[in-house]
């Protein structure tokens, strides 16, 4: 085992550091415009330091993006052996996706604008990653809406998803609590609230 990787495994705070600076910093100025030196200096790590534990850059990145859609995919699957009902399993997805976008803000913002910037590879399997975890989304959905057609499913995912993400774009001026809860309202409504042209409900 290499002295690089031996470092990596044995400071995983340090990491860490790095990771939270490259958030807070590209989610300032954007991906091209941060320099691995500056990431290295706002987490404290001078000089050459930082890449005994990151390659480059765009490791930084692809770390960061992994473990989002590790811990979105472990919730869904949580959620899944649970065995709740569809629609409390349902909420349950929408919190850990409002958890993440109000807790994780800075994080959020890189992945929402910066994902593009991944090496092909990388994007390309982060992306399955992606698509798996909102597969439970929509095996949810479709126990709600049985007669719905998987376009249909999938549209109502994509924009719950959009609507929680959205507010990445400004400053609400709401405390966290007040957020989370009319995030949480406006999906749930996108998500499962009644399509007029069924004339029929779901249960609240």
């Amino acid at each position: 085992m290499t002295e690089a990787v031996q470092s990596r495994r044995r400071d995983p705070e340090r990491r860490q550091r790095i990771l939270d600076a490259a958030a807070g910093l590209v989610s300032q100025r954007g991906y091209h415009d941060v320099g691995m030196i500056e990431i290295g200096a706002a987490a404290g790590i001078t000089g050459s330091g930082i890449y005994r534990h990151f390659d480059g850059k765009s490791d930084v990145l692809v770390t960061m993006f992994e473990r989002v859609i590790d811990d979105l995919s472990a919730g869904a699957g949580e959620v899944a052996e649970s065995q709740a009902q569809p629609l409390a399993a349902l909420r349950a997805l929408i919190q850990g996706q409002i958890r993440f976008v109000v807790d994780d803000r800075a994080v959020a913002q890189v992945y929402y604008n910066e994902i593009a910037n991944l090496p092909a590879d990388d994007r390309r399997r982060l992306r399955r990653k992606q698509r798996l975890y909102l597969e439970e989304w929509v095996h949810q959905l479709a126990a709600l809406w049985p007669g719905a057609s998987d376009a249909e499913l999938r549209a109502r995912v994509h924009a719950t998803i959009a609507a929680i993400q959205s507010v990445l774009r400004y400053q609400s001026g709401l405390a966290a609590d007040q957020l989370e809860g009319l995030i949480a309202g406006i999906a749930e409504l996108i998500l499962v609230g009644t399509d007029e042209g069924r004339g029929d409900g779901l249960p609240g």
